[in-house]
């Protein structure tokens, strides 16, 4: 019992370090010129490729204790790193120094009866704690992400990629330390003890401004019970495609295929597949065999084994499952109206997609449904921040408060106002 209080304390006092340090750090950051910011960035990506040995050495040590661990296959292709993902990794770090520097841009500004001058202006949040699963990339994007927009950021990463992540944040300390920026603006927690995400979660005795979580349902779960500072929510994917009957059949394969295969186990991942029962007679079995052909597994409603028998039967906690695997859910819904009920009934609020050439349909779908993203005539794989051209992102926020969708650079700031007078006083 001693010896988990003494270790619980020292957990302790090792994050209250890391977020005053965070602190001090988040100061010279909020005022950094644009160009040292960019200048670490773009140091931090060469960094990256001179590394690319020792991080895939790294790596190689996570797989093989992953692996042994038994860990699911979506799990492991989240956390492997080859020399195409460091690549991009780097690709996107030179990307984010590109985006526009969104700290002190105006959002707008207005003038009063009184002469007083008013502008809305971006400010950095401060310091932002992110807490993530298995995937090593993350690592590199929160902390460029957070750089950009001028906030220092703790990161706490998964055990199971633990040396990855090692291995990446030395590569970001070398960019900030060239650019003559502090070493403390991104730090990486050194330890896997469950208790540094209680602490993180605490707030740091005020150290911490933001938390983002980025992982499975059980993660998001317990930040937002225990966090005491605000959190960018982001649930599971649990992403639709309706086809229409109105959609063109080519079209909708190929889209359908592509949401769904890509990569399962990703949080764009289409999960369900639903079907204009219009288009029973011309899209459903085209549709299926083609999932069936890339090597998917269908959980079928009873309408549709009415038409292809054969497949396992859909269950209720189908609709509600994020497989994050080859296996998709599909049933008949009627029409646009169908679709509309299925997706409020069972959706994450994450990203939906519809295929459709009737106009009016789809005018409904993007009226109707409140996901964080909505797509027409385009794969669920696209809900990404380096596809919406924002670099790269921190999460999907699937809540409404403040961030939703991608959240990127400028969704990392928040703002103040600047009010000009001329010796205005109030009567």
């Amino acid at each position: 019992m001693h010896d988990t209080v003494s270790n619980q304390n020292s957990v302790e006092g090792l994050m209250l370090d890391i977020g005053r340090r965070a602190r001090a750090a988040a100061r010279p950051l909020a005022v950094a010129s644009t160009e040292a910011k960019n200048q670490a960035l773009l140091a931090m990506a060469d960094a990256l490729m001179t590394a690319e040995a020792d991080i895939l050495a790294a790596n190689a040590i996570d797989l093989k204790d992953a692996a042994e661990s038994g860990l699911a296959a979506s799990f492991i292709d989240r956390l492997t790193l080859n020399s195409d993902r460091i690549a991009a990794i780097a690709r996107s770090m030179r990307e984010i120094a590109e985006l526009a520097d969104p700290v002190g841009t105006v959002i707008t500004e207005w003038d009063r009866p009184n002469g007083l001058h008013i502008e809305r202006v971006r400010t950095p949040l401060g310091v932002i704690g992110v807490i993530y699963e298995s995937r090593p990339n993350v690592t590199a994007d929160a902390g460029a992400l957070c750089l950009k927009a001028g906030n220092a950021v703790i990161l706490r990463g998964g055990s199971d990629s633990a040396n990855s992540s090692r291995a990446i944040h030395a590569c970001l300390v070398k960019g900030l330390l060239s650019a003559g920026l502090p070493a403390d603006a991104i730090q990486l927690v050194p330890t896997t003890d469950r208790a540094a995400v209680g602490a993180l979660l605490s707030g740091l005795e005020g150290s911490i401004d933001v938390i983002v979580p980025r992982g499975g349902k059980s993660l998001v779960a317990r930040v937002q019970q225990e966090a005491r500072v605000p959190v960018f929510a982001h649930l599971e994917g649990l992403c639709h495609v309706y086809v229409d009957g109105s959609a063109d059949l080519e079209m909708a394969k190929k889209i359908v295929v592509n949401a769904k295969m890509r990569r399962t186990g990703i949080c764009g991942s289409a999960e369900t597949l639903l079907i204009d029962s219009a288009a029973i007679g011309t899209h459903l079995q085209p549709l299926i065999e083609a999932l069936t052909e890339a090597g998917c597994e269908v959980r079928a409603s009873a309408t549709v084994l009415r038409v292809m028998p054969g497949f396992k039967p859909a269950t209720e906690e189908d609709w509600r499952t994020e497989y994050l695997d080859a296996i998709i859910s599909v049933a008949v819904v009627d029409g646009i109206s169908g679709a509309i009920d299925h997706i409020a009934r069972y959706s994450s609020n994450h990203t939906e997609a519809v295929i459709a050439e009737d106009p009016a349909v789809v005018e409904r779908f993007f009226n109707e449904i409140d996901s964080a993203i909505l797509l027409h005539n385009a794969s669920t794989q696209f809900a990404d921040g380096g596809e919406f051209g924002m670099g790269a992102e921190i999460g999907i926020a699937t809540g409404k408060m403040h961030a939703r969708g991608p959240v990127g650079v400028e969704q990392l700031t928040s703002f103040k106002y600047r009010v000009r007078g001329t010796g205005q006083v109030r009567p």
